[in-house]
């Protein structure tokens, strides 16, 4: 199915997100689109896909032009987005969320949806089945899930919106095969991505963005040298990671513990956390490696209060937080960035500067001039791609990112993070990580989970790496490399660094 548009516009207030785009998408092919972070990427995917209207120029769908009121009628005409954060119901399975997301046309029957989704599961290599609770699938499973809703209501064109960001490295494999699958039976399929290495290896074209407009496109059949294409991206320098310029912490028994945990216990869902004790060092960077549904997120969510551990002490500055509430956590001076942005993190719906609104101390009274002063701070130094009457929902992942972290108090004593840079390209994730280490060196605890290893190494004083029910004791990170890092995680000479630490699956 060929997609095109032709000098399409789209504005947000006085921000042009999309200046006048021509571009064509064949049939039979896998498409790159890189850009940097609010280089109008994601608004063009959605103008494609019925979620916003464009103020100019024309959408074609073989070759006839297409208006699309809505999500619905794109679908109907054959053109389905997968976004970064799955479209489900947490509270209903599998099979469950596929009939309430399908129109009855596509699946008018629970029997021929169970076997719509088993059938498509299998032909894929997905690893979801009917029964499967939402509430118990990785974001790589929520995310096959809506492949197989959008192919099962004839999507002929998908369009995946940074759709390797937050999943495993096996999971984005299985992606590989499955989309190069789609491909090759005559689909299209539009991949949006930051990250050259994923775009070099899968697509057949490539089209970049940068500031709203279309400023290179290629074969990736014919060399593309990743300098040009960054140059491109970002309009010129070097964007390699930059090494660390502050040095690492670790390793004196003299620092203070910024949380202590005695003998913890914690569930969530079927993996229960068990006989944890752990100090984690004031002032410092801890990442936490391992595969996905190790128990990562039940320490993160200890940490901050989100979940209650069922025995045991969870200990700041000798106060036992064990039963604290989250609001407790955050008078206590830490603070949560979830991965889940659109659900956990903001308002959709609101604009940034109401958010900074709903931050004011005081009650009722809302200072609309102050909130729209701190929301001008907060671009400028943050460089969020926005202006302060923008609603986060027009915002790509990337800039709702650096938003949330601009919300965060800048006297916080301790900051948990999931994915803390989820969806960014690497100048932008660069420069979170210089806010987050400006933090740590002004006494700020940073606990952060990740499934990049090199972020992990790049970044972290300290590594806990949770593998097959097991957490590790506190390993400075200066002692490892990625080979090392990685055979932990395998499980390869992990009792050699285990801790006292059992999560069991039950």
């Amino acid at each position: 199915m060929e997609v095109s548009v032709h000098n399409l516009t789209k504005t947000f207030g006085t921000l042009r997100a999309n200046d006048n785009i021509s571009l064509r998408f064949a049939g039979g092919q896998i498409h790159g689109i890189l850009g940097e972070n609010g280089a109008g990427k994601s608004t063009l995917m959605k103008l494609l896909s019925g979620f916003l209207r464009p103020d100019g120029g024309e959408i074609l769908f073989e070759a006839k032009p297409v208006a699309l009121g809505d999500p619905g009628a794109a679908l109907r005409a054959g053109v389905g987005m997968v976004h970064q954060e799955p479209l489900d119901v947490p509270g209903f399975s599998a099979l469950e969320n596929l009939l309430c997301a399908a129109p009855r046309w596509a699946l008018p029957s629970r029997i021929e949806a169970r076997n719509t989704l088993t059938v498509l599961a299998g032909r894929l290599g997905f690893s979801v089945a009917p029964d499967d609770p939402i509430s118990a699938l990785t974001v790589g499973q929520r995310q096959q899930l809506e492949i197989i809703r959008l192919l099962a209501c004839g999507a002929r064109a998908l369009i995946l919106d940074e759709p390797t960001t937050g999943i495993s490295a096996a999971q984005a494999r299985s992606l590989f095969v499955a989309l190069r699958r789609l491909a090759s039976e005559g689909n299209t399929v539009i991949f949006v991505s930051h990250k050259l290495d994923e775009v070099a290896e899968l697509c057949h074209t490539v089209s970049v963005l940068r500031a709203g407009q279309v400023v290179g496109e290629g074969q990736m059949g014919v060399p593309q040298p990743q300098d040009r294409l960054l140059k491109m991206m970002f309009g010129g320098g070097d964007h390699t990671p930059a090494p660390r310029e502050t040095p690492r912490r670790g390793g004196s028994p003299a620092v203070p513990s910024a949380w202590r945990l005695e003998g913890i216990t914690a569930r969530e869902g079927n993996l229960v956390l068990a006989g944890l004790d752990l100090d984690i060092p004031a002032g410092s960077v801890v990442g936490l490696a391992g595969l996905e549904g190790s128990g990562q997120q039940i320490l993160l969510r200890l940490l901050c209060g989100q979940i209650r551990p069922s025995a045991g002490r969870l200990r700041m500055a000798g106060a036992d937080m064990a039963g604290a509430s989250p609001a407790i956590f955050r008078t206590c001076g830490v603070e949560y960035l979830p991965a889940d942005r659109l659900v956990e993190g903001v308002v959709g719906p609101l604009t940034l500067a109401e958010h900074f609104a709903l931050l004011q101390p005081g009650g009722m009274i809302i200072k609309r001039h102050a909130a729209e002063d701190a929301a001008r701070a907060a671009i400028a130094g943050y460089d969020i791609r926005a202006v302060p009457d923008s609603p986060i929902l027009s915002l790509s992942g990337g800039n709702q990112q650096r938003a949330m972290l601009a919300m965060i108090p800048e006297n916080t004593r301790a900051l948990v993070c999931e994915q803390p840079t989820r969806g960014l390209d690497v100048a932008s994730a660069r420069a979170i990580w210089g806010r987050l280490l400006a933090r740590r060196d002004a006494g700020c605890t940073v606990v952060f989970a990740t499934a990049d290893l090199d972020e992990i190494l790049d970044y972290s004083d300290y590594v806990l790496v949770f593998f097959a029910g097991r957490v590790s004791r506190l390993l400075p990170c200066a002692e490892l490399r990625v080979p090392r890092l990685a055979e932990l995680i395998g499980g390869v000479g992990f009792e050699a660094a285990d801790g006292r630490a059992k999560a069991n699956p039950q």
